[in-house]
């Protein structure tokens, strides 16, 4: 706080005049009063309209600006030296001059010059960050608990909004990716995780929230997801289940699809190509094993099934 006090001396009823000026490197205005020598309350202290007081602050950060540049050229190179500050290929940095925030983009990268008794420059890093979610606990919306942890990639762009907006910002980010984590697993069921991205309606939401921030969510991964032992053993049972029933199917339609193929092949024989058939069909038979086989003539088969048919 700088504090600049001016006493003048008069004749009549006014003997002092007093004129204060108060400026605050962390508020946005400077306040203007003129008090008399016989208030006795700080109620009888009138400040100046809001417009004045702009108005004022800019002049004032002009004159003082002025001033800091002629005393920087009348101590060079001495003081020269304290007003160079590098910024880093990644980094950007924020200026505030007298608290407020410097018109214009973000300085950097290169070599910034700035006046060290009125400047505060904050530096922002532009490198993606990862958070790491620790597991939590949470309950699907049909009632299944769930052990899950993710990753979150981030990164700033717009240093500005990061730094005026947001106070420990990595902090907060970390969490909102739980509070959207356990928000977004309540209000979806268990197979919603297991076919499809959960990463992408994570990032949609968090990306959102963020922006205000100046904040691009780039990708939220799913790390692991834990089910509990009775849900995984149910679940064994079900896919056996199923592959069992597919492996029946598939072997039912292989047997309709041998006996349609035997079928026109047999239709289309001729009596002497079905008798061959017959006579190889006995000669495959295995000798070695206990079966009876007995040879009989087609014309008698034929002449059975015709009494029966």
């Amino acid at each position: 706080m700088l504090l600049i006090f001016f006493v003048f001396s008069g004749t009549g009823n006014v003997k002092y005049l007093h004129l204060i000026f108060f400026i605050i490197s962390n508020q946005s205005h400077i306040s203007f009063f003129y008090q008399h020598p016989n208030a006795e309350v700080a109620g009888n202290v009138k400040p100046l309209p809001n417009g004045r007081t702009s108005r004022g602050m800019e002049i004032l950060g002009s004159v003082l600006t002025a001033l800091s540049v002629v005393f920087i050229v009348l101590t060079f190179p001495q003081t020269i030296w304290k007003c160079a500050r590098i910024i880093r290929e990644y980094e950007r940095a924020v200026v505030f001059r007298l608290g407020r925030l410097v018109k214009g983009r973000v300085k950097g990268p290169g070599l910034l010059w700035f006046i060290p008794w009125l400047d505060e420059i904050q530096t922002v890093d532009l490198r993606t960050v990862c958070l790491n979610i620790e597991p939590q606990q949470v309950m699907t919306v049909d009632a299944v608990p769930l052990r899950m942890d993710a990753v979150v990639f981030y990164r700033v762009v717009e240093p500005a909004l990061w730094v005026i907006r947001v106070q420990n910002g990595t902090y907060l980010t970390q969490l909102l990716a739980q509070t959207t984590l356990r928000a977004t697993v309540g209000s979806h069921s268990l197979h919603f995780f297991l076919d499809c991205n959960p990463g992408r309606v994570l990032q949609e939401v968090m990306d959102a929230v963020t922006k205000p921030w100046g904040v691009k969510v780039q990708r939220v991964e799913l790390r692991g997801l834990a089910l509990p032992r009775d849900l995984l053993r149910c679940m064994a049972l079900e896919a056996e289940a199923h592959r069992q029933a597919r492996a029946k199917l598939i072997s039912a339609q292989g047997e309709l699809s041998a006996s349609r193929a035997l079928r026109e092949a047999a239709s289309s024989l001729s009596p002497i190509a079905f008798q061959l058939r017959y006579l190889q069909s006995l000669s495959s038979v295995d000798s070695s094993a206990s079966v009876i086989v007995t040879a009989l003539p087609t014309e008698l088969v034929n002449g059975l099934l015709r009494q029966i048919a």
